[in-house]
């Protein structure tokens, strides 16, 4: 069963409450009586396997991959020119 964190409004009372996931969710501080609000906190998140940053990417030398570059791009040929003849 999950643990929930629960921290009262009125008192600043903090606890934690071992509870199932069908049973309510407290309600009244068991010091003051006053509201009782669920505490969230940040979890850890692991990814493991292929597929993920270290994997997939980021090139071996630590360069960008794809198509982006750090030079600028050299002047392109399309045919027309602002040269006179």
């Amino acid at each position: 069963m999950p643990v929930y964190e629960y921290r009262c409004r009125s008192c600043g009372h903090q606890f934690e409450v071992q509870q199932s996931f069908s049973d309510e969710p407290l309600s009244v501080c068991p010091q003051c009586e006053g509201e009782l609000r669920k505490v969230f906190a940040p979890i850890g998140i692991s990814f493991k396997g292929s597929g993920f940053y270290k994997t997939d990417s980021r090139a071996a030398d630590g360069g960008s991959n794809g198509s982006g570059s750090s030079e600028p791009a050299a002047a392109s040929s399309s045919g027309s020119s602002d040269s006179s003849d």
